[in-house]
């Protein structure tokens, strides 16, 4: 259930939590002073448990257990498979 801000005739506010389906409270539970719904900037995101990280995907198969290959690395791998691909059919023909 959400929790809604009021501010109170003196200017004192409180926070209650109330269904979405209720009506606004007209006066405050505690003193009967009438009292206005403010717009309230919210709780924010709240992250409970183990956390999240940018390596989490809701798909496993994504997973690279957080280490990542710089650029230039992959460009070399990419590089030394290609020519040991190259140096395989050239073995191959002969």
């Amino acid at each position: 259930m959400p929790t809604y801000e009021y501010k109170r005739e003196d200017g004192s506010t409180f926070e209650i939590t109330q269904s979405i389906n209720d009506d606004p409270l007209e006066t405050c539970p505690t003193t009967g002073q009438p009292v206005k719904r403010i717009i309230s900037g919210g709780g924010g995101v709240v992250y409970k448990g183990t956390g999240w990280y940018v390596t989490d995907y809701k798909n496993g198969s994504h997973k690279n257990n957080g280490t990542s290959t710089p650029k230039s690395e992959t460009s070399e791998k990419s590089e030394s498979k290609e020519s040991s691909a190259k140096k395989d059919t050239k073995d191959s023909k002969e």
